[in-house]
């Protein structure tokens, strides 16, 4: 029986990718790659191949979701297969179902980690890592429905006193990726409809554009100055700050350029 390695490829380029991963690769009887999860804005699978000297085959939702991997999991009985992933490997729970599936069938399973969002982002926007609270996905309007769940979540996060990191939606097949002003135009649709001022054009938070690359643009502040700003080409994150320790508001103001008054939220 072979084994099937989850390899991260962090969060911009095939640069990106650690020196333990391109060994692995290398040793490799078969690679695979799945990069409809998240957006890699840099990365050149061909120069990826020639980094590690290896054919790498890009796999769709189709084979992971609706095949269960069984592709991956078939190749993985032969011999030694690597699965790339975008970011950290094992965020996203397809990528745990299928090394589940794996171990269950008596394939061994390793992973190789790799820079992740979630640490690029609060390592960019300065907010502390401890006082994160449950995190939410903003997916696209989809025949006129909103879900009301990003909105409840950030919610509930604001009364424990928790920042929410909003992830948002990505239709790789679509090449449709949202922007920080999609989704801050789509919560303040619900808050329209639900007249909780959770989401106000007063509100504070914080757009991330292309973490990881030369080129991350980080703005901190209030709703209706962040919709109009230029974050330029995804991927796009949105972090929603709750209570503020003042080394957050310093970070906030000296990293993302906020507005001096949110020193008045500090507790």
């Amino acid at each position: 029986m072979g084994e099937l390695v989850f390899i991260g490829l962090g969060l911009c380029d095939e640069k990106d990718i650690s020196l333990r991963g391109v060994e692995e690769i290398k040793e490799a009887d078969a690679v695979f790659a799945e990069l409809y999860t998240s957006l890699m804005p840099g990365l050149s699978v061909q120069k990826l191949e020639k980094l590690v000297g290896k054919k790498v085959s890009t796999v769709s939702r189709q084979v992971l979701e609706e095949e269960e991997g069984e592709l991956i999991l078939q190749q993985a009985k032969k011999g030694k297969t690597v699965l790339l992933v975008p970011g950290d490997p094992l965020i996203a729970t397809t990528h745990v179902d299928l090394r589940i599936r794996a171990e269950g069938q008596g394939i061994k399973t390793r992973v190789i980690h790799g820079a992740s969002i979630i640490s690029a982002v609060i390592g960019l926007s300065g907010l502390q890592n401890y006082k994160y609270g449950r995190s939410v996905t903003i997916p696209f309007p989809e025949n006129g429905f909103i879900s009301e769940t990003p909105y409840e979540v950030i919610g509930e996060n604001r009364k424990m006193g928790l920042h929410t990191l909003c992830f948002l939606d990505i239709r790789a097949d679509e090449k449709r990726y949202m922007t920080v002003k999609d989704g801050l135009e789509t919560l303040l649709t619900m808050e329209k409809r639900k007249r909780n001022q959770i989401i106000t054009k007063e509100t504070l938070v914080v757009g991330i554009a292309r973490a990881g690359s030369k080129t991350p643009i980080v703005k901190a502040g209030y709703v209706e100055n962040v919709l109009n700003y230029d974050f330029g080409s995804p991927p796009h994150i949105l972090v929603f700050p709750s209570k503020l320790h003042f080394m957050e508001a310093k970070a906030l103001i000296t990293l993302a350029g906020a507005p001096e008054e949110i020193r008045e939220r500090v507790q």
